[in-house]
């Protein structure tokens, strides 16, 4: 495996000073089961309206002298709220309460300068009449007829009118969706406090101006809020000076988003299928799939990274473009394309991926191999890579060859340790199940992911100048969200993915050597391990009752909690890399990118499977 000496021992050292596994003791069997991480005792609504006034009172007065040159993240705002409530001698299961309030106020002046019409009001489908209510879900959610049966239709009619988008539903991706389409400044938001954890945090981390309501439970039969903190701000506008403004990140997350909507075409000209009947040629059909799978599906946040890296090494006035559209951004074509590139090669690993695991779906859709062919897929895979390496090329009259070349080496270097990775990861799925250890799969995570990362850092950083003060920290700092992200990312194959693979649990079903099955038969006593090897090779029980059995056995072995460490051990590396660099901008985005990619879920806002879940017939939906 080509991974340095230095690499695979930073890699090592991710799993000391883990918490032992449980079944390495075996005086502790039988052990109970232990359930992931709970925050729902952080979560307490205040019972009286004189108390819930209370603290929204003092988290105005605390946020006015809060620092809102840039925006928070999830560490930030709860140490905020623990100050809050030291001063106001209440007990710590309030806290999610006063970090919403705090966020509140922190945001409030922003959030009503954002027009009416580039607001969006989000609704939970639980505050309408569940019985007899004539409302149905489209995409978007309830189709909210104007009956005036529930108070939804209050709050929607009232914002139409006004120009607001409204959006009846529960969870953040199509949230997610209508902000980076560049459709939304600002989020009025009413929800339990789960729901606004997960649907409002993480675009706050962004920096997009929010006003949250939370429902004063999380029962869904029987919830309410106080109405009056919606008109607090529905109808009110109130513009804001430029000097202002907080720095976000929404402007270059929305001009990644537009180099693949708006510009694609005039960045990556077609060749073969820009004229007339030529597109409809089999000569042209390779090119019209591969564009139409670059420019179609995917967060692009790698190159997101590129732009980023580039702004915060320019003088960072992207992030402090008082338009939020991004409409202006004085990105060179060339850091544009290189950016394109990253996606390009990003794809095509995913396709030659996907045929390698025999994957059903990416982006919510069919993966290419079973949309046409794996001949097909293989030779888009292919042609893609062609297209990274030309667009990174076209840079070269801009930046000169030295840079470009730099680049180039750089992408070709995560390429070959892509494959590496991959390689080993397919050697191993050959082998038995317990063949691999812990170290063993983090260094195919180190290989697998990592590089990707890297590339779209050091492509920012190099096109904008000399980067030979951050030589160590760029790939070192790439290696700890990089291996952190894949953890995670096991984690959530267990809850499934509605955006991307579908399936929970198929990573480990197919015999992939991930890091949660090396550790659970690394804890595991001789009886586990026969029942793990029991469940891996059966092929008479259901996939979704096998998913069942594993998680138990994951679950008696300490895995979960045993990843949840490495990702926090993860974290804690990357930060301490971040720390050192003196760059103010690039520190910050840093710190954005491990708040982004390292943002694990807690128990109260993943579903966890039960024996009741794997008996029904019809597929669960989870929102």
């Amino acid at each position: 495996m080509s991974i340095a000496p230095s690499e695979s021992r930073e890699t090592a050292s991710l799993l000391s000073d883990v918490p032992a596994a449980a079944g390495q003791d075996a005086s502790s069997r039988p052990r109970k089961r232990r359930r992931r991480r709970s925050t729902s005792h952080l979560k307490v609504v205040p019972e009286t309206l004189s108390e819930r006034e209370r603290i929204k009172g003092e988290a105005e007065r605390f946020a006015q002298s809060l620092d809102r040159t840039s925006p928070f993240g999830n560490v930030q705002l709860e140490e905020w709220g623990r100050e809050l409530l030291a001063e106001l001698e209440l007990p710590e299961q309030y806290l999610g309460f006063s970090c919403v309030m705090i966020g509140n106020f922190f945001w409030k002046r922003q959030f009503l300068a954002v027009p009416f019409e580039r607001r969006m009001l989000l609704l939970p489908h639980c505050l309408k009449h569940a019985e007899g209510c004539p409302a149905e879900y489209d995409e978007f959610g309830l189709d909210c007829e104007k009956c005036g049966a529930c108070s939804i239709a209050d709050y929607k009619v009232r914002a139409e009118q006004l120009g607001y988008k409204v959006l009846v539903a529960e969870g953040s991706p199509v949230v997610l969706k209508i902000i980076v389409g560049g459709h939304v400044d600002g989020i009025l938001g009413v929800a339990c406090l789960n729901v606004l954890e997960k649907a409002i945090d993480k675009v706050l981390i962004a920096g997009v101006p929010s006003w949250a309501v939370p429902l004063h439970s999380g029962d869904c039969k029987n919830t309410s809020l106080d109405e009056s903190w919606v008109w607090d701000v529905l109808d009110k506008y109130e513009p804001l000076s430029e000097q202002q403004a907080t720095s976000s990140y929404l402007p270059l997350i929305r001009e990644s988003t537009r180099l693949f909507e708006n510009d694609f075409e005039r960045l990556l000209p077609p060749v073969r299928t820009s004229a007339g009947q030529q597109s409809e040629t089999p000569l042209a059909r390779t090119e019209e799939i591969a564009y139409d799978w670059l420019a179609r599906g995917g967060k692009r946040f790698r190159p997101f990274i590129t732009l980023a890296a580039y702004d915060a090494m320019t003088g960072g006035a992207g992030t402090r473009a008082f338009d939020r559209n991004g409409d202006g951004l004085d990105f060179p074509d060339s850091v544009r394309r290189v950016a394109m590139a990253i996606e390009a090669f990003h794809k095509a690993s995913l396709v030659h991926d996907d045929i390698q695991d025999d994957d059903l779906y990416r982006y919510g859709r069919k993966t290419l191999h079973r949309l046409y062919d794996p001949g097909t897929a293989i030779n888009v895979g292919d042609y893609l890579i062609g297209i990274g390496y030309h667009l990174i090329n076209s840079a070269r009259d801009d930046v000169g060859a030295d840079i470009t070349c730099d680049v180039l080496e750089r992408m070709a270097s995560a390429h070959i340790k892509l494959c590496d990775g991959q390689g080993a990861e397919m050697i191993w799925q050959k082998t038995a199940a317990d063949a691999i250890s812990p170290l063993e799969a983090l260094q195919i995570y180190a290989l697998k992911t990592s590089p990707a990362f890297e590339a779209a850092l050091y492509a920012g950083l190099r096109m904008a100048g000399d980067v030979s003060d951050y030589e160590e920290m760029i790939p070192a700092f790439s290696r700890h969200i990089g291996v952190g992200f894949q953890i995670l990312n096991d984690l959530k194959d267990w809850y499934g993915d509605a955006g991307n693979k579908l399936v929970a649990g198929q990573d480990i079903l197919a015999g992939r050597p991930t890091v949660m099955l090396a550790l659970a038969f690394q804890a595991a006593d001789d009886e586990q391990q026969r029942r793990l090897r029991e469940v891996l090779e059966s092929t008479d029980e259901e996939d979704s009752v096998r998913v069942f059995r594993l998680r138990e056995l994951l679950e008696e072995c300490g895995v979960f909690e045993q990843a949840e460490a490495l990702v926090e051990k993860a974290r804690e590396r990357a930060e301490s890399l971040a720390d050192d660099v003196e760059i103010e901008e690039l520190r910050r985005l840093l710190y954005f990118l491990i708040d982004t990619v390292l943002t694990a879920e807690d128990e109260d806002t993943v579903p966890v499977p039960t024996a009741e879940d794997v008996l029904l017939p019809l597929p669960v939906v989870v929102h």
